[in-house]
């Protein structure tokens, strides 16, 4: 019965902490989708989904217990003022560049009247 169950056989992977740092870094700083970077490391992406979360709580994807806060501030809220300035800048370029995408298929169209 422990064979159907996958008891017997199975083996526990440990992983070293600057193993686990990278793969959360590589979640946080792209963007890309967990099960992705999970399938890419040949990790389960249960797991790596709870380093991430671990790392959102605690600063660290190794530890249960939160890091020190950096000296003279407070990082992570730095860090998110400035994602959320850049995720901002980012809407607004793209707005523009709709905007711009509209404005030549007017004139695109326009120019073929024209020649007409």
């Amino acid at each position: 019965m422990q064979g159907k169950l996958g008891f017997m056989g199975s083996k526990q992977r440990t992983y070293t902490p600057e193993f686990r740092e990278g793969a959360v870094r590589i979640v946080i700083e792209t963007g890309r989708p967990i099960p992705e970077v999970a399938e890419e490391l040949g990790v389960h992406s249960g797991t790596l989904h709870s380093w991430v979360s671990r790392w959102r709580c605690n600063g660290s994807a190794s530890s249960d217990r939160p890091t020190e806060p950096a000296p003279g501030g407070r990082r992570r809220e730095a860090e998110r003022a400035e994602l959320e300035r850049l995720r901002r800048e980012m809407s607004e370029r793209n707005k523009r560049i709709r905007e711009l995408e509209m404005e030549r298929d007017v004139l695109k169209r326009g120019m073929v009247l024209w020649v007409k």
